[in-house]
């Protein structure tokens, strides 16, 4: 990571203070993708797809309603 840093700060865009040309930004969402990818794989727990469909619900059926109190 910190060869990007020096590259950045040797490579500034053209007109542009700091900025970051197309591979360095490249980069930087290749290793973004690479740490997140394994939380997108763990899915919506189901208690938050619970919620989420008592939320959808048009009706809202008041009497059907569970607080997470049990």
């Amino acid at each position: 990571m910190k060869d990007v840093k020096s590259q950045a700060s040797k490579n500034p865009a053209p007109g542009k203070q700091g900025g970051l040309n197309a591979e360095i930004q490249a980069r930087i969402g290749h290793q973004l993708r690479a740490m997140y990818d394994d939380v997108v794989r763990q899915g919506v727990p189901d208690r938050f797809s619970e919620l989420i469909r008592k939320l959808d619900d048009p009706a809202g059926n008041p009497g059907d309603q569970n607080d997470g109190r049990d």
